[in-house]
């Protein structure tokens, strides 16, 4: 897993610019045009210019090299932000499948020992105090749906429970794409992103496709990501781009710099946010955070229920079946 940083400059053309994240800046229009007023000084053939027959450039020339690094920087840039994002959905999708069940455990302990404080002291404070914490714990329709078949209207099934207790457990399904998806999916985008479009029709028959790619690419179904491949190489052909008066490329360039700034936003709310955050603790190995994080909520929910036992004068049971579910 990394974040759309790290992704960003390990996956940028090299010799091409990249977003602020990987070390430089989308040009903005001030930077174009004084890149224009440099070509029109140096008629006689600058870097990168060689004009047959001792005509002088076009003055768009360096113009139209600035949008299309542009252009493939904020595409790269955009790839490592859906990357990222997916894994964030991913990975929060199985934070709550492997750990759900423990936060309503302990919402549960909480209003139980609450609702013992009051009953033993009758303090109008406490039973404030106990209704707020009951009304915490929400009720939860389709419990089985929400927990992907781990719990039913029994209670926990046998691998939630044996996580509770501290038993060997069988692992939660992942939903992470393999490293021939991630590839299939990067493909796609840098070929079919809607950015590279001429015309309305264009784009919209790019944003159609890469909707579909992108919901394959978040089930991780590689089989389906190669049909899309072959269905796009089958397709027509892009439009090549041609020579563009400089007002529409400055305007291009502008438009991709707000692109830029928008995506930098997405970015800093996924890194930022609690599943992100945690994503960034361990990015090469996830799995153990959640194991750290299982085993921090296992001991809470054994000092809760011995809590709430010294409270109703029971013995504790918490260290042999601290993940017990009462009806």
């Amino acid at each position: 897993m990394t974040t759309p940083e790290a992704e960003q400059s390990q996956s940028a053309p090299v010799g091409e610019p990249v977003p602020e994240q990987a070390g430089a800046e989308v040009p903005s229009a001030a930077g174009a045009a004084a890149g224009e007023d440099s070509v029109r000084e140096d008629s006689g053939g600058g870097a990168g210019t060689s004009p047959a027959d001792g005509a002088a450039p076009r003055p768009e020339e360096r113009l139209e090299r600035a949008v299309r690094a542009a252009e493939q920087a904020l595409i790269e840039y955009e790839i490592a932000v859906d990357t990222f994002r997916i894994e964030v959905e991913n990975f929060s999708r199985l934070h709550h499948q492997k750990l759900g069940p423990m936060y309503s455990r302990l919402d549960e302990l909480d209003a139980r020992i609450a609702e013992a404080k009051a009953a033993r002291t009758g303090d109008p404070e406490d039973i404030r105090l106990a209704d707020e914490a009951r009304a915490r714990v929400m009720p939860m329709p389709a419990v089985e749906e929400l927990f992907h078949g781990w719990m039913d209207g029994d209670g926990l099934f046998p691998e939630a429970a044996a996580m509770l207790t501290e038993q060997p457990v069988r692992p939660p399904q992942r939903v992470r794409p393999s490293e021939e998806a991630r590839k299939l999916y990067r493909e796609l985008a840098r070929k079919a992103h809607p950015d590279l479009a001429q015309d309305d029709d264009e784009r919209k028959r790019r944003e159609e496709f890469i909707t579909r790619v992108n919901a394959a690419y978040s089930r991780g179904d590689a089989p389906l990501l190669r049909e899309l491949a072959e269905e796009w190489a089958a397709g027509p052909a892009p439009v090549e781009r041609g020579p563009s008066p400089s007002e529409e490329l400055y305007a291009r360039l502008e438009w991709l710099a707000q692109r830029k700034e928008l995506l930098t936003l997405v970015a800093r709310e996924l890194e930022e946010g609690a599943i992100g955050s945690m994503l960034r603790i361990a990015p090469d190995d996830p799995d153990r955070l959640l194991d750290e994080i299982a085993d921090q909520l296992l001991a809470q929910v054994a000092e809760r229920e011995a809590e709430l036992a010294a409270l109703l004068g029971e013995p504790d049971t918490s260290a042999g079946a601290s993940g017990s579910v009462e009806s």
